[in-house]
């Protein structure tokens, strides 16, 4: 694979709020738009080699959020992974992209349909291995560091055997290797307490560009910002 094409991208698809306000539109028409612009990221990603995308899609923090708007947010989840089932079940062109999709975070908090839906859609997707699609759903990167505290110490691990390897494998995101690549749309410049430990050495691209207008084009600009970039990992 080109050197130049990061093999792991987190991806923050951040701004569907502020698009509904420019378009004058619901924030629900906005996240359902955003959605469909995932969908979209996803096979331009594929399709440029990237290997693993690991996406920011609801945080800890966000439960806070409107009741209203919480509950379709959960609803339009379910109901896109269902969709998506069904596409990829009667879609060669689909099947061939070859995408392992795995959700991760607090999946106990999510309603017991929303689980069976996640539950379906990876054990259908469980052989794929040409694409990794990692889905962040009730997530936070606090959250993940003290859960990995926690079932180090339920462990009875004695604290002189505790290393950044063996802490690595608590974490949610344990089987795939850290981002080498951020890109965040919307306009914001922060991280949002997502994947902290795991990108502590990735290179961070922020788009001014609203999610649901980000482009194929877009990508591309962030990758040849990437084939830029020096990485020396503090050395």
């Amino acid at each position: 694979m080109n050197n130049s094409i990061p093999k792991h991208v987190v991806l923050f698809p951040d701004g569907n709020g502020d698009w509904a306000i420019k378009n004058r539109v619901s924030s629900w028409e906005a996240h359902k738009k955003g959605y469909e612009n995932l969908i979209n990221f996803t096979k331009w990603a594929s399709k440029r080699g990237i290997k693993i995308l690991t996406v920011f899609g609801f945080s800890t923090e966000n439960w806070g959020r409107d009741a209203k708007l919480v509950n379709f947010l959960m609803s339009l989840f379910e109901k896109k992974l269902l969709e998506n089932i069904d596409i990829y079940l009667n879609d060669p062109e689909i099947q061939k992209l070859g995408i392992k999709v795995k959700v991760f975070g607090q999946i106990d908090r999510l309603s017991n349909s929303l689980q069976k839906a996640i539950k379906k859609v990876e054990e259908i997707t469980k052989d794929n291995k040409e694409m990794y699609l990692n889905l962040a759903v009730s997530y936070g990167g606090k959250w993940d560091i003290l859960n990995a505290v926690k079932n180090i110490v339920k462990e009875g691990t004695p604290v002189e055997k505790i290393d950044e390897k063996l802490f690595e494998k608590h974490l949610s995101l344990a089987e795939f290797p850290a981002p080498d690549f951020l890109i965040r749309a919307g306009g914001q410049m922060r991280l949002s307490n997502f994947a902290m430990w795991q990108v502590a050495y990735s290179e961070l691209y922020f788009s001014p560009k609203l999610w649901p207008d980000f482009s194929e084009q877009d990508l591309d600009q962030a990758l040849a910002e990437f084939a830029t970039r020096d990485r020396r990992f503090g050395k």
